[in-house]
C-alpha cells in the first residue's frame, strides 16, 4: 500500500469519518447538520436574474456546476450589462473581448482569455475543462476551439456599445470607475443539495482597456478558487490588484485554517490595501462561502453588494467596506 493511501486510510479510520453522511460536517469534534443550509447561491453585485436562475435550478435538483454556468450566462446575454458578455464595452481598439473561468467540485478548471465572437465565454471555458487536457485557451486559439465545439460566431459589439465607444474616442480618457458603473465581473458560487460546490466568473474586462489586457476573472486562484472540502471565493474590481494578491486562493486557504468567510475576506482586502498606497482610487471586493453555508464579503470602497438565493428568497446584501470602518 502506498504511503499516502495508508495515511489517509488510517486517519479516516481513526475519526470514524467514513461513517458520517455527506450532509454532515465534522468541526471541532462536533457533527454539524448542513442539510438545512443547502442549496445556496451567492454572486457578486446585484444580478437578481442570474442568482434566481441558478437558485431555481438547484432547487429542482441541478448540480452546482450546471447552476453556476447557467446562472452567469444570464448576464452574458444581457445587452444592458456593458461589462459582461455581448454588448460589453470594447477595448481601446474597438474589440469586445471576454474572459471567463469555471471550476467543478472535483477541482477541475477551465478558462478562456481574450475570447472574441462568442457571447457565452463561460460555456467555452467549461468545454476547455471537459474536452481538453488544458486549463486555459487564449485569443485565436480559444475562438477556433469554440467553433470546433459548435459555438456560432457572433458580433459582440452592439449598436449601443459602439456609440459609447465613439464618444469615448473624442477624449480617450481612461480612468477606471470604482463601482457598478464599471464593475466588470459576475462571479458566482453554488452549493447543491448534495453539498457540492462549483464556481464561475465571467467578464468583458475594464471598459476601454489596452488591447490584449486580461484581468483576474479567468485566472484560477485570483478571480475564482474553490476547494470542495473547504469552500470557495470569487472576486470583482480592479483585476490587477486582485491578481497580484491571488486573493481568492488566499481566502480559501484562510478558511482551511479555521477563519470564517468574513474574516478571510477582510484579510484578503487588507493585503491589497497594504500593497497599494493608491487603494482609494479603485475597488476590490470578495465574496466567499464555506462548506457549512456561511457567507462572507468585504471590499475597499462603499458601493459593492452581493446577492444570495436560498430557500426561494433572493437578497441583495450590501457589503461591509474598509473606508467606512476607518472613519468610525
Amino acid at each position: 500500500m502506498k504511503r499516502r493511501k495508508f495515511i489517509q486510510n488510517t486517519t479516516l479510520s481513526a475519526v470514524g469519518f467514513a461513517a458520517i453522511p455527506t450532509a454532515f460536517s465534522l468541526t471541532q469534534n462536533k457533527i454539524i447538520d448542513m442539510t438545512n443550509n443547502f442549496p445556496i447561491t451567492i454572486a457578486t453585485w446585484n444580478f437578481p436574474n442570474a442568482s434566481i436562475k441558478a437558485g431555481e435550478m438547484l432547487a429542482n435538483g441541478a448540480t452546482a456546476l450546471d447552476a453556476v454556468e447557467q446562472g452567469v450566462m444570464i448576464e452574458e446575454a444581457n445587452l444592458k450589462n456593458t461589462t459582461v458578455g455581448k454588448g460589453g464595452a470594447p477595448d481601446r481598439e474597438g474589440n469586445v473581448t471576454l474572459d471567463a473561468c469555471i471550476m467543478s467540485p472535483e477541482g477541475d478548471a477551465g478558462a478562456v482569455v481574450y475570447l472574441k465572437n462568442n457571447t457565452h465565454a463561460v460555456s467555452v471555458a467549461r468545454k476547455v475543462m471537459e474536452e481538453t487536457p488544458h486549463v486555459m485557451l487564449a485569443g485565436e486559439g480559444a475562438d477556433q476551439f469554440a467553433r470546433e465545439m459548435g459555438f456560432e460566431k457572433e458580433d459582440l459589439l452592439t449598436e449601443s456599445s459602439e456609440q459609447s465607444y465613439k464618444e469615448w474616442l473624442k477624449k480617450k480618457e481612461y480612468k477606471p470607475l470604482i463601482n457598478i458603473e464599471n464593475h466588470d465581473t459576475i462571479g458566482m458560487l453554488c452549493i447543491d443539495k448534495n453539498g457540492d460546490l462549483a464556481g464561475a466568473c465571467t467578464s468583458s474586462g475594464l471598459s476601454y482597456k489596452m488591447n490584449g489586457r486580461v484581468g483576474d476573472s479567468p485566472i484560477i486562484g485570483s478571480g475564482l478558487f474553490l476547494d470542495n472540502e473547504v469552500g470557495g471565493a470569487v472576486a470583482t474590481g480592479m483585476g490587477e490588484a486582485i491578481m497580484k494578491s491571488v486573493g481568492s486562493f488566499l481566502i480559501v486557504e484562510l478558511m482551511r485554517q479555521g477563519k470564517t468567510p468574513q474574516e478571510a475576506c477582510e484579510t484578503a482586502i487588507q493585503r491589497i490595501i497594504k500593497a497599494n498606497p493608491n487603494y482609494q482610487d479603485f475597488q476590490a471586493a470578495f465574496i466567499a462561502i464555506n462548506k457549512q453555508g456561511e457567507v462572507g464579503s468585504y471590499c475597499i470602497q462603499k458601493g459593492f453588494s452581493y446577492v444570495k438565493y436560498q430557500e426561494g428568497k433572493n437578497e441583495n446584501i450590501p457589503s461591509e467596506f474598509f473606508i467606512e470602518l476607518q472613519k468610525k
